[in-house]
């Protein structure tokens, strides 16, 4: 495995990671629905309430997470506040959907400073000599200051979540 990297730029955030797990057991976990679940609840700044998720091109979901009493959201959760929620909440589209290389999706998030304007979010996934490099870039965002500098370290926490979840999936 390789260290997860992150680059910050005007409009895009890019994560990548090295997982020791083919790129098919990688895309399930990204697509279905309880098994996003079970990784992307792990976060330890928020409580994810709820799931839903289309896994195919057209398909819709949504993620919901509750703020963990006493964690400091800085200013993601300051926006948030200003925005009218104590929740946080992101949806959107499956706007392309190639198993299992490639996930493409819209992301439309109540805590940006345009809440209504989607962001993409898209998820490559290339065969490695050791298992998968997983590529996430957040693109959109050249609008969306906060948010773009808490997604780069966001996004990383969020690969290695999958990484812990794949990996210790295909040891069982």
């Amino acid at each position: 495995m390789t260290a997860s990297n992150s680059t910050l730029e005007r409009d895009a955030v890019v994560v990548e990671i090295d997982i020791a797990a083919s790129p098919e057991l990688i895309f399930q976990a990204l697509t279905d629905r309880k098994q996003l679940f079970a990784w992307w609840s792990k976060e330890p700044s928020v409580e994810l309430t709820e799931m839903k998720m289309n896994a195919r091109q057209g398909g819709h979901w949504q993620f919901r997470w509750k703020p963990v009493e006493g964690i400091d959201h800085g200013a993601v959760g300051e926006q948030l506040r200003r925005n009218g929620s104590d929740e946080f909440e992101a949806h959107g589209e499956i706007l392309e959907y190639d198993p299992p290389h490639l996930l493409v999706w819209s992301w439309i998030a109540n805590w940006h400073e345009q809440p209504t304007h989607p962001t993409i979010v898209r998820w490559e996934l290339t065969p490695t000599k050791d298992g998968t490099r997983v590529r996430v870039t957040h693109s959109g965002l050249s609008q969306e200051h906060i948010s773009r500098k808490d997604y780069t370290s966001g996004w990383v926490g969020v690969l290695r979540l999958l990484k812990d979840y794949v990996t210790n999936s295909a040891m069982s």
